[in-house]
């Protein structure tokens, strides 16, 4: 039926849910993610602080149903992912015991920009 919303996936509501928690996380306990970042990153607190923002926006995009949305939090996950591997790599010598939930979490965020993607939106 014309303008009837579209429900949202558990998928969806796994995106939004997640990254309001991490932005909240990001912005409130930037340190804490320093060890994801490598030793040569640019202003790794500056940029910690622009991920927080950056998952805040999308999160609120989806939640609202923005056109924009969708893609955005697409692109944010994609922008964060060479974080991710670089730590993956980087834990297996520093850190042995996370080295594996390095290494399964990767394969996580292509689920992830997925259900970004398929968000519903307003017509």
């Amino acid at each position: 039926m014309a303008g009837e919303k579209v429900k949202r996936s558990v998928g969806s509501w796994v995106v939004i849910s997640a990254f309001l928690a991490s932005g909240i996380f990001h912005l409130v306990n930037p340190s804490g993610f320093l060890f994801l970042l490598p030793d040569w990153a640019p202003e790794p607190i500056l940029l910690i602080y622009l991920s927080g923002v950056a998952e805040i926006i999308a999160a609120v995009g989806l939640l609202l149903r923005q056109k924009w949305a969708p893609i955005f939090t697409a692109l944010v996950l994609l922008a964060v992912w060479p974080a991710n591997w670089w730590f993956a790599i980087d834990a297996l010598s520093t850190n042995p015991d996370i080295a594996l939930a390095a290494w399964l979490r990767l394969p996580l965020q292509i689920p992830l920009i997925w259900f970004a993607l398929k968000s519903p939106v307003r017509a």
